[in-house]
């Protein structure tokens, strides 16, 4: 065991010398190529939308932008998913989880890992291109991820997604997970990276929308910023995420600190700023910053967001960009704001080539990279790589004949071994008793489940289909109604209701409203 810590400690260290540049590292000037190559995007974005009318660039600063046939511009959708694996209707590559990339202290085979997903990101923009559809969630060549908010609250329950709870550990993978990402020049990157959430996004799930975190200075850049500031000063992302908590009474998507003072200023990014899902709404409906939605539109705007991501996107909601127009109307800003937010936005299509007439441009993936043997070979490894064997007493590896218990309910689960952010048609997954059983033989591996799992997405466990009764249907209890509880919850009851109550989390706390959908 004193071995193991002391390899770990010189892998730690090891990686700490490897790393440190990324975190120490001022901002440098471009260079006079990169900088012509940045400007010539800039420029024919410019030129683009001087060419656009008002009513067609309103829409282009959601999620969901639209054609526009006249100038021959495509559909395309910002809200793509890659966080350790392309998402789409194909068979794409499931890596492991960040949290599980972080564990193998490589950052070099983050990088490939990511490189990977590049590449079935780019096949599926290819499919979507030549099948025009882009997706719910897009077959952009840009991707929200990587996810380097720091994991110190247990109660987030997305600490998977990220790479775990050091700062500089996550911004070293971080690095490497955005060069992967967008190849080696990131004037021409081939998908274009968004690390998210920006900034101090690890608290409890059910108040991000609401929450206003108070950090202290050091905290803020000792904890929260390290890794943000690696990506885009050493990694060169082309775009990040703000997220949806406040910081010290300013929402993250309006907040003059994060947006204006580090990262426009200190950090000199140039890129373009997406706002996470309904976080722009969040800015009126949960903070109460702004006292209207127009006004919040707003207030994002002017502090530097230029992609809005609306979950009503999802519908095909309409008029979602009449919140601009009437901040237009109520001067609350301008057009050359809007202006400045798409040319951010065309210059990055421009450079990934997912509009034509930019020289050095990425070229087309076909659609059969995705699910190539290699990267599911690249799987495997990682995943072989990511495992931590904390102790051995002389058990491992197991002698012929042996006997194993697979103790717990998840040890027949398969839906919670891809964690979220996760390609649903990349094979039948195996359980860790079933991988077990194929490999020692059925015989010599017992399953105890303690019970059925109310986790495993893949199989609803059959105690929750019945009553403490043994009859079918489901008991629900509701302490503290301030209403009636509807007739139709009454016990005995066999139809699917949907039904709104008012329900407290516990006996003592106050009502509160929850729609409630069950079959009883």
């Amino acid at each position: 065991m004193g071995l193991q810590i002391k390899l770990a400690a010189l892998a730690t260290v090891g990686l700490a010398i490897a790393l440190t540049p990324a975190l120490a590292r001022k901002p440098e000037p471009a260079e006079p190529r990169q900088q012509a190559d940045a400007d010539q995007a800039t420029r024919l974005a410019g030129q683009l939308v001087a060419r656009m009318t008002l009513e067609e660039k309103l829409p282009q600063l959601l999620n969901v932008a639209p054609a526009i046939p006249r100038l021959g511009i495509p559909a395309y959708n910002w809200w793509t998913e890659s966080l350790h694996g392309a998402l789409g209707p194909l068979s794409q590559t499931n890596f492991p989880e960040p949290i599980g990339l972080a564990a193998t202290f490589d950052a070099p085979l983050v990088q490939d890992v990511a490189g990977a997903i590049s590449t079935e990101v780019r096949a599926l923009h290819t499919l979507g291109r030549e099948t025009g559809r882009n997706g719910r969630m897009g077959t952009g060549l840009d991707t929200w991820s990587p996810n380097i908010n720091i994991f110190r609250d247990p109660r987030w329950g997305r600490g998977q997604e990220t790479y775990g709870e050091d700062p500089f550990l996550a911004a070293g993978m971080g690095v490497a997970f955005v060069r992967g990402m967008q190849g080696p020049n990131p004037d021409r990157p081939f998908v274009i990276a968004t690390p998210k959430h920006f900034a101090v996004h690890s608290g409890p799930e059910g108040t991000r929308h609401e929450a206003n975190v108070f950090v202290s200075a050091h905290d803020l850049e000792d904890t929260y910023l390290p890794a943000f500031r690696a990506a885009i000063v050493e990694g060169r992302a082309g775009s990040v995420m703000c997220a949806y908590n406040r910081i010290d009474g300013q929402p993250a998507c309006a907040s003059d600190l994060l947006l204006k003072e580090h990262l426009r200023g200190a950090w000199r990014f140039s890129g373009y700023v997406v706002s996470d899902c309904d976080a722009v709404k969040d800015i009126a409906d949960h903070h109460k910053y702004a006292p209207d939605s127009a006004a919040a539109v707003a207030a994002a705007m002017r502090a530097g967001v230029d992609s809005e991501c609306n979950n009503s996107t999802i519908n095909d909601t309409a008029g979602l960009e009449n919140r601009y127009r009437e901040a237009l109307q109520r001067n609350l800003i301008t057009e050359a704001d809007v202006d400045r937010s798409l040319i951010r936005l065309f210059a990055a299509r421009y450079r990934t080539g997912d509009l034509p007439g930019l020289a050095g441009a990425p070229s087309r993936i076909p659609t059969s990279a995705v699910g190539a043997p290699e990267h599911r070979r690249l799987a495997l490894a990682s995943a072989e790589r990511s495992m931590v064997l904390l102790k051995n007493d002389g058990i491992l590896p197991l002698r012929a004949g042996a006997k194993v218990a697979v103790i717990g309910p998840l040890g027949d689960a398969t839906r919670v071994l891809r964690g979220n952010y996760s390609a649903t048609l990349s094979g039948p997954p195996i359980s860790v008793v079933d991988g077990l059983r194929s490999t020692l033989g059925a015989g010599q591996v017992t399953l105890v489940p303690f019970g059925e799992s109310m986790t495993d997405g893949d199989r609803v466990p059959t105690s929750a289909l019945q009553t403490p009764d043994g009859k079918p249907g489901v008991l629900a209890r509701y302490y503290n109604p301030a209403s009636p509880v509807p007739a139709k919850f009454a016990p005995g009851t066999r139809e699917k209701v949907l039904a709104t109550v008012k329900y407290s989390r516990n006996r003592s706390s106050p009502a509160s409203s929850r729609t409630w959908a069950t079959a009883i």
